[in-house]
């Protein structure tokens, strides 16, 4: 069969296929010594942007796909541009890259994009799964709360900046002068 008669939902999901096996690759490249703790937050770090990845992927997202390279590159961007520039110690003193947290940032970068683009049924645990990263860097004397939130922020800020709702109703948490709220619309 030559490429040309190979449908696009096929190449798609050869392209799945692909990014997990790639993703189960590098598994096996985490600290050894780590304790399950740091594990899991090395795993998630990746896993949830490439959940984000393979969700544009399995629905067929063109326009979603870039949104994600746009958003995925400007917070990798950010956050070691401030890792460059701000040299702070980590609590546990192994060295000076603490601010921010890039765990932290590419974990929820990964869970503000499910959740911006595909809805609160997708983010709700993605950002419980992000949550416990933060927990983790910060419990484990990587990083301390202030590392971890401009983590957070960062990557919510990219998904924000770049991703457009995909279908279907988006309830979005605001917040400005005059309080907090949420803002409901509808995509069809």
């Amino acid at each position: 069969m030559s490429i040309s008669t190979v449908s696009r939902s096929t190449m798609n999901k050869y392209r799945c296929h692909l990014a997990i096996m790639v993703l189960l690759s590098l598994l096996p490249l985490h600290n050894a010594c780590a304790n399950a703790e740091d594990s899991a937050a090395d795993v998630l770090r990746i896993a949830l942007p490439a959940a984000a990845w393979g969700m544009t992927q399995y629905l067929d997202d063109a326009e979603g796909s870039t949104q994600f390279y746009y958003s995925f590159a400007a917070n990798i961007a950010v956050t070691y541009a401030l890792k460059t520039a701000i040299h702070k110690n980590r609590p546990d003193g192994s060295d000076n890259d603490a601010f921010p947290s890039g765990h932290t940032s590419m974990a929820f970068q990964g869970a503000a994009f499910l959740q911006r683009r595909y809805g609160w049924q997708y983010g709700a645990p993605a950002y419980a799964l992000a949550s416990y990263v933060g927990y983790s860097r910060v419990n484990n004397d990587h990083h301390d709360s202030a590392d971890v939130l401009a983590g957070a922020l960062i990557g919510i800020a990219a998904s924000y900046y770049f991703a457009e709702p995909f279908y279907g109703v988006q309830v979005t948490p605001t917040s400005g002068l005059n309080g907090v709220g949420l803002q409901l619309s509808a995509t069809w």
